[in-house]
C-alpha cells in the first residue's frame, strides 16, 4: 500500500496507540489484577480510552507538572507541542515514582489499564479554571468538574487495557482514529471536514454539515457518545436522530458518522481546539467551528472559539478551522441562512440552538416545523414523553439570538 494521502496525526507520523491486544493484553491485565489501584472519573477514564486508541496521539500517558502548568498557561507542553486542555488523573494520595498501578473504571469497576507513575503533585484548581475555563465559577460544570478532582494528580506513561461498553454499547458508531481514516481512504477523499455533536442535529447543524460538503470531499459527523450535564440528550437517543437524518437527507458517500468516548468539559475556545487536535487524529483536515462551539450559559461569547483559532501560531495545528456565521431559519428567505448571506431583521428569524430545542421539548411545547426534521422530532418527542424526571433548561443570549454579535 501506498503512502496515506491523509493528514498526518498531531505532532507524529503516525497514530500513538497505547491500546494493547493479544498476548500483551493478556499477559498485562494478569499483572494488573496485582497491583495496588487507582479509581478513574468517567472524565478520566475517556481520556484513557483516547490514548488507547490513538485519539491523543502524540501522548503517552497523564500530565506532569511542568506540562499540566505549561498546557494551563501556554497551550503547549514543555516540549514546545500544541496541546490546549490538560490531560490528568486525580487521586486522594501520593505515590511514589515507580510504582505500578491498576486503572479502574468507578462506572464499571473494569480494569482499565496500567501506569507507571513519573511523578505525584499538587495543582492549583483556580489556576487550572482560570486559565482553561476562563473562570472560576462554581455553577459552570468543567469547574465543577476540576475542583471535585483529588488532591494529587498522578503522571506517566499508561497500557491501555480496555475500551469499556462503548464499542458494544455503540456499534457501528464508536470508531477508533485507524477505522475512520481507513474509511476516508477507502473513498478516496483528502480534505474531511468534522462536525462536532453533543445535540441531535436540528436544521443548523444540518445546514454546516451540508456547506461543509460543498467545499471539501466528505463530511464526518462525530458526536461524543461519553458524558454530558443534566438535561443533555443521551447519546443512544442522539444517535438515533442522528442516523435518521444521514439516511434520509443526506448523499450516503460524502457522509461518515463516527463516535467517540469523551465527556464534555464544556471549555469554549480551548474545547474547540482540542476537538480539532483529535479530529486530526482522526483523519480530518478540516473542524467545523459556529457559533457557541463547546459553549455552556453565557460563559463565552457567540465566536470566542473562531477567534482563538486565529491567534494560534504558524504550526501549532494542521487541522484548519471552517468559521461559519450565525446560522438560523428564515421566514422571508424561505429556508437556512447566515448573517452573511441573509439582509432581513431579527423577527423574521427563527434562531436554532440545541439549548432552545432541549427546553421547548422538555417543556411539552411546540417545536416549530423549522426547527428541525419531523422523522427527528418524533424521536425526541417520544424520549421526553418517556421521562419521569425533568431537568429545568436555562436559556441563554447565544441560544436565542439575544445576545449582541461581535466578530472582530
Amino acid at each position: 500500500m501506498g503512502k496515506s494521502k491523509l493528514i498526518s496525526p498531531h505532532g507524529s507520523n503516525e497514530l500513538k496507540i497505547l491500546l494493547l491486544e493479544g498476548k500483551q493484553h493478556e499477559e498485562e491485565l494478569k499483572k494488573a489484577q496485582k497491583l495496588p489501584k487507582v479509581v478513574m472519573t468517567s472524565r478520566e477514564t475517556g481520556d484513557l480510552i483516547m490514548l488507547g486508541i490513538g485519539g491523543f496521539t502524540p501522548l503517552e500517558g497523564f500530565m506532569g507538572h511542568e506540562d499540566w502548568k505549561s498546557v494551563c498557561q501556554n497551550m503547549k507542553m514543555s516540549s514546545g507541542l500544541f496541546w490546549p486542555i490538560p490531560v490528568t488523573l486525580s487521586h486522594d494520595k501520593k505515590l511514589d515514582p515507580g510504582t505500578e498501578v491498576c486503572l479502574i473504571s468507578d462506572e464499571t469497576q473494569e480494569i482499565m489499564g496500567t501506569m507507571k507513575i513519573s511523578e505525584s503533585y499538587k495543582i492549583d484548581k483556580e489556576f487550572e479554571c482560570k486559565n482553561v475555563f476562563s473562570t472560576n465559577d462554581p455553577e459552570h460544570p468543567g469547574v465543577q468538574m476540576v475542583m471535585h478532582q483529588k488532591e494529587w494528580n498522578l503522571a506517566g506513561p499508561v497500557k491501555v487495557l480496555s475500551e469499556s461498553y462503548f464499542p458494544t454499547e455503540f456499534k457501528g458508531i464508536y470508531q477508533r482514529p485507524s477505522e475512520s481514516r481507513k474509511i476516508f481512504e477507502e473513498r478516496g477523499w483528502k480534505t474531511i471536514a468534522a462536525l462536532q455533536l453533543r445535540n441531535p442535529m436540528h436544521r443548523s447543524h444540518e445546514y454546516l454539515a451540508k456547506i461543509a460538503v460543498e467545499v471539501s470531499d466528505g463530511i464526518y459527523i462525530h458526536q461524543l457518545v461519553g458524558k454530558l450535564k443534566p438535561g443533555d440528550i443521551p447519546a443512544d437517543v442522539r444517535v438515533k436522530c442522528i442516523n435518521t437524518l444521514v439516511e434520509n437527507y443526506f448523499v450516503k458517500d460524502r457522509v461518515v458518522t463516527g463516535g467517540y468516548p469523551l465527556d464534555m468539559r464544556y471549555a469554549g475556545p480551548r474545547e474547540g481546539l482540542l476537538h480539532a487536535i483529535f479530529r486530526q487524529n482522526f483523519g480530518c483536515t478540516h473542524m467545523i467551528i459556529g457559533r457557541d462551539h463547546a459553549g455552556v450559559g453565557n460563559y463565552y461569547g457567540p465566536f470566542d472559539a473562531q477567534e482563538i483559532f486565529f491567534k494560534l501560531w504558524d504550526g501549532a495545528l494542521e487541522c484548519k478551522m471552517l468559521p461559519i456565521d450565525w446560522t438560523f431559519w428564515c421566514y422571508k428567505c424561505g429556508g437556512m441562512a447566515s448573517m452573511k448571506t441573509c439582509p432581513h431583521g431579527k423577527e423574521d428569524r427563527l434562531f436554532l440552538s440545541g439549548t432552545a430545542l432541549r427546553k421547548g421539548l422538555s417543556e411539552g411545547g411546540d417545536i416549530p416545523a423549522e426547527f428541525s426534521r419531523k422523522e427527528v422530532l418524533d424521536i425526541l418527542k417520544e424520549y421526553y414523553a418517556g421521562l419521569t424526571e425533568k431537568v429545568e433548561i436555562k436559556m441563554h443570549g447565544h441560544a436565542t439570538g439575544d445576545a449582541e454579535i461581535k466578530k472582530k
